[in-house]
């Protein structure tokens, strides 16, 4: 039977294309689905960044699973207000994160390091500690910084707040 739970399913099944760790539903850029009738679904997607070199791929794989699973008509609609957020990660895709080498967003995007001076604390995703410095705004993506951990010396990326 198909419905909208059912296609959520569906949709859980696809790996964000550049931390294939997580899927496209625990990152939260899957905004909406409806469906139009039996052989037609409308998807609402939002992109993580305006200018998100893996938008086109997640399009293409929802698109690639639906037709896959049945559907004759997908309609996939960018959507941007509201933005997407880090907030929107859930809780099960921080956990991936983490075990995959990446620190998961640390608070909420009420962040106001910027306002007291004080670097932002990342927690390392490899030892755990918390003595870590950020290297470079730019990460091997851009939704990610590159840090350091101070006490095992390994290098990570950070998922940045937004």
């Amino acid at each position: 039977m198909k419905s909208v739970e059912h296609i959520f399913n569906l949709l859980s099944e696809i790996p964000d294309p550049e931390i294939p760790v997580i899927s496209i539903i625990d990152l939260g850029v899957i905004r909406e689905v409806k469906l139009v009738d039996d052989k037609t679904i409308e998807v609402k997607i939002t992109p993580t960044y305006s200018g998100c070199p893996a938008m086109k791929q997640m399009e293409d794989d929802v698109r690639k699973k639906l037709l896959e699973n049945g559907f004759d008509k997908v309609i996939i609609n960018t959507v941007y207000n509201p933005p997407w957020s880090s907030d929107w990660i859930n809780q099960e895709a921080r956990l991936k994160l983490q075990e995959y080498g990446i620190a998961p967003p640390e608070e909420n995007t009420t962040d106001k390091s910027f306002l007291t001076g004080k670097p932002k604390t990342v927690t390392c995703p490899r030892c755990k500690s918390k003595n870590t410095i950020m290297i470079s705004q730019f990460g091997s993506t851009a939704c990610k910084a590159l840090h350091q951990c101070k006490d095992c010396l390994e290098a990570f990326d950070y998922f940045k707040c937004i």
